[in-house]
């Protein structure tokens, strides 16, 4: 079976507010991750946006060159917006913070199957993932979207959605 991910938004990678810089990154770095570890046929990665501001424009420069930089491959895209159907067809939506939790319970509705959640809660911290359309400090999210994913890795593995026989870096 596959798991459905939706990111950020930006994560299962899915939900983040413009979807160009936190989700987009989460997204590669997520897919890079299952795929360094034989299970890209195990997941659906994609990434959407809470908000609209940003349909249509492709990855933010900054997010584009980390990801260069940390050799994550990564392809063209374009800001799409998470809609109400998403929610039915991911098993997981992974946000970026709180406000775009808000916002997804605006698009989505009540989550009464437990899908949606913060990155950051697959680790041992417990605040938002930066977004650095505001900081500007790509590196710091970078940090944050790579311990979130792998953590993400863990919570799938402890609870038997994924081989306990891969070691999931920490």
């Amino acid at each position: 079976e596959i798991l459905r991910c939706l990111v950020g938004s930006e994560m299962c990678i899915r939900d983040s507010h413009g979807n160009i810089c936190r989700s987009p990154m989460a997204e590669f770095v997520m897919k890079k991750i299952v795929a360094d570890n034989k299970l890209a046929d195990k997941f659906l990665i994609n990434s959407s946006a809470t908000s609209t501001e940003e349909i249509g424009n492709g990855i933010h420069r900054g997010t584009k060159a980390k990801l260069t930089e940390m050799n994550i491959p990564f392809t063209s895209r374009h800001a799409v917006q998470i809609t109400k159907d998403d929610y039915k067809n991911y098993d997981y939506i992974i946000a970026m913070d709180s406000m775009n939790l808000r916002n997804l319970q605006r698009i989505v509705g009540f989550d009464n199957e437990k899908k949606i959640h913060r990155l950051l809660e697959f680790t041992n911290y417990s605040r938002d993932v930066a977004d650095p359309w505001y900081t500007g400090n790509f590196d710091e999210t970078y940090e944050d979207v790579v311990a979130g994913c792998k953590g993400f890795l863990y919570y799938l593995q402890q609870k038997g959605d994924i081989s306990k026989e891969i070691e999931i870096p920490r």
